[in-house]
């Protein structure tokens, strides 16, 4: 019994090995490499690609002959981008209030035609050169889950999701205003947390839908209630035994404290982080996920949801706030995840829009290369998957795209103008022709 179990383990490795070695080659001229861990663009790189992996970085000199190519000699070469903060199960317009639009989401929209939509929306950030993304809820019962699941199998097209399943929050969750006699219909989109205890169950109930990462809500703002330090410690702890990491959306800086003090991994838009706060979250080398907009799209989204031309006079205020935040946290040390939080339909599709990110970090004062960072080797270090994306390297996956432009001088009409994008080695856009040396 245990000689014909060895035997066919044989084989099976053997003829793994003689798929592995029969999968063909292809290479990519990249004229300028953007080395995502050491923060530096390379020239006149050549990338071999097998399969869904990358083999090997090399010379053009090592290319061998009559070989597939993709010549990207007059393009800058990225990593598949990383949106760390999406909701692509929920969309509103601007002029709806949030707590209304979730209430009749989960009342008179099936969770069928919930996630077609979601799925319509998911795809456009693979459109956009956006490889990956870091789904936090807002999904109904594990329909990020179920999304992700459906990408992963090929029966639809879209980035790689790492899904949150059900946000853990107090009571309440973030839908507002809703009587007593109607508040399991939170129990739709929110975990509600009761106490330590049942924050470690909720885990569970979670890893056992396999999730990729927890997201919590240490406030609950316009709600009044929150996560104690306790419960939060409690989903921490369950959560690192199953490697898995927990990152807070927190509104308040008493929450971000609370958080922090509990042992989470990041923060997701810390508004209102003091000093004290970033310089603790620096020392833990706790994560931060600023969510801000650009003025251009406040400005639409003002008009949008139908402000009077007298009352913007809050845009600049946003923007000024948010600006001096997110530099004293980069002063201070804080690692920076990029992420969008763009949930408004602001008549774009939705990749379009998380690209606002880039243009509000740069209008802050990032540097060019510190946003490509932030949107690659960074936010998949912190996902803990640092050696299968953001980095082009050896043996991870092959997410690899291309932009036309100068990234340094001209970044934003840059990072816009994508010309090639692949995901595990499966080209959606080229708008370069292969050829061979």
């Amino acid at each position: 019994m245990y000689k014909t179990i060895i035997i066919l383990f044989i084989i099976v490795v053997s003829s793994q090995g003689k798929l592995i070695g029969q999968q063909k080659n292809t290479y990519i001229k990249a004229g300028v490499l953007y080395d995502s861990k050491s923060n530096m663009l390379l020239k006149n790189k050549l990338i071999q690609i097998q399969g869904t992996k990358i083999i090997a970085i090399g010379e053009f000199e090592s290319l061998p002959k009559n070989s597939e190519v993709i010549d990207l000699t007059n393009y800058t070469v990225l990593p598949g981008l990383i949106d760390a903060h999406t909701h692509v199960l929920f969309s509103q317009e601007a002029s709806e209030d949030f707590a209304e639009h979730s209430i009749q989401s989960l009342t008179m929209e099936s969770d069928a035609l919930r996630a077609l939509r979601g799925y319509k929306r998911a795809k456009t950030y693979l459109d956009e050169g956006i490889t990956s993304i870091k789904d936090l809820g807002n999904s109904g019962l594990y329909l990020d889950v179920a999304l992700r699941d459906a990408i992963n199998e090929g029966t639809i097209e879209g980035p790689r999701i790492f899904a949150s399943g059900p946000i853990l929050a107090a009571n309440g969750g973030q839908v507002y205003g809703v009587l007593p006699k109607h508040q399991k219909i939170i129990d739709l989109e929110y975990r509600i947390i009761t106490s330590p205890e049942d924050g470690k169950n909720a885990v569970r109930e979670h890893v056992n839908q396999n999730v990729d990462v927890i997201k919590i809500c240490a406030d609950n703002i316009p709600n009044k209630t929150y996560l104690t330090i306790n419960e939060i410690k409690s989903i921490v702890n369950t959560a690192h035994s199953y490697n898995l990491k927990v990152t807070a959306h927190c509104v308040t800086n008493q929450s971000a404290w609370n958080a922090i003090e509990a042992g989470v991994d990041g923060i997701e838009h810390g508004f209102n982080l003091a000093d004290s706060t970033l310089v603790k979250m620096a020392e833990k080398q706790i994560f931060l996920v600023p969510t801000e907009n650009s003025k251009s799209y406040m400005f639409t989204y003002a008009k949008l949801a139908k402000y009077n031309d007298n009352e913007l006079d809050w845009i600049d205020g946003y923007v000024d706030r948010m600006k001096k935040r997110l530099n004293r946290a980069i002063e201070k040390g804080v690692p920076i995840v990029a992420g969008s939080d763009n949930y408004t339909d602001i008549k774009v599709s939705r990749g379009k829009s998380s690209k606002d990110m880039f243009r509000c970090y740069l209008e802050a004062g990032m540097k060019p290369l510190d946003i490509l960072q932030s949107s690659t080797y960074i936010s998949a270090f912190y996902l803990g998957r640092e050696n299968e994306i953001g980095y082009i390297k050896p043996k991870a996956n092959a997410d690899i795209i291309a932009v036309k432009g100068d990234v340094i001088n001209d970044f934003i009409s840059t990072i816009e103008n994508v010309v090639f994008i692949m995901k595990d080695g499966k080209i959606y856009n080229n708008k370069i022709h292969k050829n061979s040396p």
